[in-house]
């Protein structure tokens, strides 16, 4: 994150609610079983009835007791780190995954469990918010919603959303035990081996096996040690994955602190026993 980055705090990312009303409407479609949306970062919805009071559920950052229970077939809720992606096969790729302004692959920041328990295609459904880690593209996106610019939108900040039926390819359709018995059905797509965030479509020339999700990440894991560690794949007989990170860790220094987001009820004010 740059050196300004406490001037995130000052930023508004306006949003594109009060568009002029002869705007052109996306359709709103229902998805299939094991799709990975793009939306606005700031898209509003429609509540319903304005009476009817909305449920609100507050997210607490905490440390996990444990890594493991931040695993993608545990369905968490967490901040920082990696994604800890629901479909692991099909990710966005391509320029969802990347700052419309600078071109860079965008950060995680936070992923929410939020299933729909009426809707049997989302039995599973998590929340996933990117953003580019460049004040000036935070400026720059904000100020292009001032424009209210009618074209292709660039965007910082991406939220994608992803959905499953319970009975699925990856998952178990009983819940979780906890117990570290639990194991995804299968394997997700092969990551990229300098952030471990978007799906590695690049093969190493030399090695064969450090894979990456842009030339410039196979930069930097080329810089900080992957020159060395590529001529021992290539120079072993077994030519050994040993020396490449483990799932969940990567090289990468840019990525943020990971915690659990623990969800709760918002206390009612006007109820009793709320003195704390």
């Amino acid at each position: 994150m740059e050196p300004n980055a406490d001037k995130l705090r000052g930023l508004c990312i306006t949003s594109l609610d009060d568009e002029d009303d002869d705007e052109t409407e996306l359709p709103n479609q229902p998805l299939p079983a094991s799709t990975v949306t793009v939306a606005a970062a700031a898209s509003g919805y429609d509540d319903g009835d304005e009476d009817e009071e909305a449920e609100v559920m507050l997210g607490f950052l905490e440390k996990p007791k444990h890594p493991g229970l931040l695993l993608r077939h545990l369905f968490p809720s967490k901040a920082g780190g990696i994604p800890a992606w629901l479909d692991p096969v099909n990710l966005p790729t391509g320029n969802s995954s990347c700052c419309g302004f600078c071109g860079e692959p965008l950060h995680f920041v936070l992923q929410i469990y939020a299933p729909i328990e009426s809707n049997a295609a989302a039995f599973h459904r998590t929340l996933f918010m990117f953003m580019c880690p460049s004040m000036a593209c935070l400026h720059r996106d904000q100020h292009k919603q001032w424009t209210r610019n009618q074209g292709n939108p660039r965007r910082s900040v991406r939220v994608f959303r992803c959905q499953l039926p319970r009975t699925n390819v990856f998952y178990s359709s009983e819940p979780p035990s906890r117990n570290n018995s639990d194991k995804p059905l299968c394997a997700g797509a092969a990551l990229c081996h300098w952030c471990g965030t978007w799906k590695g479509d690049k093969i190493c020339g030399g090695c064969k096996k450090s894979r990456y999700c842009s030339e410039k990440h196979q930069a930097l894991h080329w810089r900080s040690g992957h020159k060395n560690d590529c001529l021992q794949i290539i120079n072993s007989s077994e030519a050994s994955s040993s020396v490449l990170p483990a799932v969940g860790k990567v090289p990468a220094r840019t990525s943020w602190p990971e915690y659990q987001i623990a969800i709760d009820d918002e206390v009612d004010l006007d109820s009793d026993g709320c003195d704390e």
